[in-house]
């Protein structure tokens, strides 16, 4: 007893199929498992007998009348299968046959099942009853399967049919009584109680017929003698030949016979054997000989020559022809295995007196290897989620129309393909994912599944099928860059474009599609949200408003990037911005401060010799960088080339020795320009006096009061314009208090600004080249004659005091002197 597997359905609560193996003689499955170092990943089911399912208590069949009209209900399959209603539209149900005819399709509303056509048994099945159409309801979501069948009953739609509509017999008037001649059989295409079931004569003194049964099933009719025939009296017989089959009511078909009544012939020929066997393979060439067949006439003369034919030779299935002479059976067309597996054949010995004589040839048909696998698919599903490990793609059906060996087949797929085949229920097939794919890695794979039997030679198919993988959002969005700088001249115009960040998204479609935003700023004081924004969807950056590199040189803040899918993902990277000076700041003089007043007077002693330090022009400049490089140079002078400046730290000192013919009062214009694109500059005036001694160092310049004057009366023009009425005469007092007093600080010093005394260095001061002060600067209070106001400026550096060297009168030159210069 062979092994075999039997594959039951068993319904449990939710229908879900389990395969039961036990063992049974008449089938058996073979599975080839592959070997680990082979190219192809191969699941191999041998098939040794057909397998057919078990149509037991829990498997559903239905049955149909042929030529029933397509659209016919056939039953409620949500019903019979214990689903609930609307499961089977859910589940993507289909109703799936071998091959690619679909007998039967599922209503779209209510999804019973109905005829998809009309169906001609006969055409189906041919003479095989039962006719059952095996077909399997396939779930895909989640994949499961339903056997079931589909048998479609016969009705009398065919009457018996005579190959001829007349039949001769020669017989000879010698012939005794209880002989039997063979006549020619109808032909029914029913089956069952509706094929041919007798054969009736018409009315007759001489023969009655008998209903034989072949030995495929079919009947065929025999005449009878029942009384001598006499050639004198009658020479020629009519019988009506009557084939009757079992419907109801029944059909029927004639042939006419025609009796001839011969002349004494004592030997009817005679074959070797009644029934001759032999065997053809199906693809046999034309004309190739099948089988010798032989017969012997006793009689001599004409009545001993016998020839042969066949006895139905219009019979439209006869692949055959016989040599009417040496009895030769050769082929005339092409035999097919799968089509018809056997032949019986009559052959009929005829001599020359009419006497004849019958013989009938069993032909089996050998299969050969020469059909290929077919593969059915039964259901595709592309696009797959990408992720999603043992995902069902395919589900197929293979066969072959061959026997035996040639039809064992082994189906294959590429080894280096994510991909494993899987045996299903009977002869089906499930592709299914080995593990989590990739979309990002490779998003369409072109799949081949070959089919190969094992006959010989080996024949295949191979079926090929594209499945494309569909994007889940699992990628982050990815900046090009982790930070980005950006660089922004100051002063820009607002809405600015100062840069772009860009982000991309391995994914695709919506996963792919990424927006920008920006991020709350880590430090809570940074107004980032009047500062810049940002396009999202392309990241442009744009300056909300003017930037000022005095008031803010950079700043970082951060961007995210989020994609539309779901769930969202996003990442961010850092942007710093850094604010480039433009030359939009003047330099700015420290020192001497110019505020509109008389400036002071720089004292230089007559002796001075080439070098000497006037003073020190200091200045500064907002911007940064080369914008703040500041150069100095003289722009005017009351004697050129007295004095100089030094251009990078602003010192102004004497380029020759002093003399006595050179002119005591000197007027100095410095211009401080920047280094900037375009170069911004400012001035500065400085009085330089010449003096023999510093007893008195300066005295104010009458010309200076009118000026001075002028401008006290613009301040208390607007101190009374600002002031209040009830605040007016407080503050009147105040400042008649202060005018008075310093009235009588100058009258105490003789009219000179007042300078703390002390201690000072003999040189007298050291200035670094920086263009700023390196030693401490102190204050003056300086009154201008008679004005009565007041004014807080910086002081040149101390000068020592020197003892006066001149005589009375040189000190009233000297105080002339001073009285005609303006000073601070």
């Amino acid at each position: 007893m062979a092994k075999a597997f039997r594959r039951v359905v068993a319904r449990c609560g939710d229908w879900e199929l389990k395969r039961i193996f036990t063992m049974e003689s008449d089938r058996t499955i073979e599975m080839v498992h592959t070997k680990a170092q082979h190219k192809k990943r191969q699941v191999a089911i041998f098939i040794l007998l057909m397998l057919l399912w078990e149509v037991g208590s829990e498997s559903i069949q239905y049955s149909v009348l042929e030529e029933t009209e397509s659209g016919t209900f056939v039953a409620n399959l949500t019903k019979d299968l214990g689903l609930a209603v609307g499961e089977l539209a859910a589940r993507g149900a289909r109703v799936v046959f071998r091959g690619n005819r679909q007998h039967l399709q599922l209503d779209p509303q209510t999804h019973d099942l109905l005829l998809n056509e009309k169906l001609d048994r006969e055409e189906l099945c041919g003479s095989t009853e039962p006719c059952v159409l095996p077909f399997q309801v396939l779930l895909e979501n989640p994949l499961q399967f339903f056997q079931a069948a589909l048998r479609v009953r016969d009705i009398n739609d065919h009457a018996p049919e005579f190959p001829s509509r007349e039949m001769i017999l020669k017989i000879s008037e010698v012939t005794t009584p209880g002989k039997i001649f063979p006549l020619k059989m109808a032909n029914d295409l029913d089956v069952g109680s509706n094929s041919l079931q007798s054969y009736t004569i018409s009315s007759n003194p001489h023969f009655h017929v008998l209903t034989r049964n072949r030995s495929d099933g079919r009947k065929f009719p025999e005449l009878v003698l029942d009384k001598a025939l006499d050639r004198e009296e009658q020479p020629q017989l009519r019988l009506t030949l009557t084939a009757l089959d079992g419907g109801s009511p029944p059909r029927s078909g004639t042939s006419e016979i025609q009796i001839q009544v011969l002349d004494i012939n004592d030997n009817a020929p005679e074959f070797v054997q009644e029934l001759y066997e032999a065997q053809v393979p199906e693809n046999s060439p034309l004309d190739s000989l099948v089988i010798t067949v032989s017969a012997r006439d006793l009689d001599a003369g004409s009545f001993g020559e016998v020839s042969y034919a066949l006895f139905q030779v219009d019979d439209v299935n006869q692949p055959f022809e016989i040599n009417t002479i040496t009895g030769e059976i050769r082929l005339r067309k092409a035999l097919d295995y799968e089509e018809f597996q056997s032949y019986h054949v009559d052959i009929e010995a005829t001599d020359g007196g009419g006497l004849t004589g019958k013989c009938s040839l069993v032909l089996k048909v050998l299969d050969v290897n020469d059909n290929a696998p077919e593969l059915t698919m039964s259901s595709l599903i592309s696009p797959i989620p990408e992720n999603l490990p043992e995902i069902i793609v395919a589900v197929f059906s293979v066969s072959d129309a061959d026997s035996g060996h040639n039809e064992q087949v082994i189906c294959s797929i590429d080894n280096n393909l994510p991909f494993i085949l899987r045996p299903s229920v009977e002869n089906f097939y499930t592709l299914e994912t080995e593990g989590a794919l990739d979309r990002e890695s490779k998003a369409e794979y072109n799949i081949t599944i070959t089919v190969t039997d094992l006959g010989t030679p080996r024949l295949k198919t191979q079926h090929s099928i594209t499945v494309l993988v569909s994007d889940v959002n699992d990628n982050t969005p990815a900046f090009t860059q982790t930070s980005y700088t950006l660089f922004v001249q100051e002063n820009n115009s607002p809405a600015l474009h100062i840069g772009s960040v860009s982000a991309t998204d391995r994914d695709s479609g919506t996963n792919a599609q990424v927006a920008y935003s920006l991020l709350p700023p880590q430090d809570p004081h940074l107004p980032l949200a009047s500062l810049v924004s940002i396009n999202a969807d392309n990241g442009h950056l744009f300056a909300l408003r003017s930037l000022d590199y005095e008031a803010l040189q950079a700043f970082e803040f951060r961007v995210g990037a989020t994609d539309r899918g779901f769930p969202a993902l996003s990442s961010e990277a850092l942007v710093r911005v850094v604010v480039v000076d433009d030359n939009d700041n003047s330099p700015f003089v420290l020192y001497p401060l110019q505020n509109g007043s008389a400036p002071c007077t720089e004292l230089v002693p007559r002796a001075a010799e080439a070098g000497y330090l006037v003073t020190k022009v200091v200045a500064v400049d907002g911007d940064s960088g080369q914008n703040a490089w500041l150069s100095f140079q003289l722009l005017k002078a009351t004697e050129p080339g007295l004095f100089s400046v030094w251009a990078h730290n602003g010192e102004v000192r004497t380029a020759r020795p002093l003399s006595e013919r050179d002119a005591a009062k000197h007027r100095l214009v410095v211009l401080v320009k920047d280094n900037g694109e375009p170069p911004l500059s400012a001035t500065v005036a400085l009085h330089v006096l010449l003096v023999d001694g510093f007893s008195q160092p300066y005295l104010p310049l009458p010309e200076a009061a009118p000026d001075q004057a002028q401008a006290d009366s613009l301040t208390v023009y607007l101190v009374i314009a600002l002031a209040s009425v009830s605040s007016l005469f407080l503050f009147s007092v105040l400042l008649f208090l202060a005018v008075r007093l310093c009235r009588r600080n100058r009258a105490a010093s003789g009219g000179r600004c007042s300078v703390p005394e002390g201690h000072f260095p003999g040189h007298l001061v050291d200035v670094s080249g920086t263009g700023t002060l390196s030693q401490s600067y102190q204050y003056e209070v300086c009154l201008t004659g008679g004005s009565g106001t007041s004014e807080f400026k910086f002081l040149k550096p101390i000068i020592p005091n020197f003892a006066p060297q001149g005589t009375g009168r040189e000190m009233e030159e000297n105080s002339t002197f001073r009285n005609s210069f303006p000073f601070s």
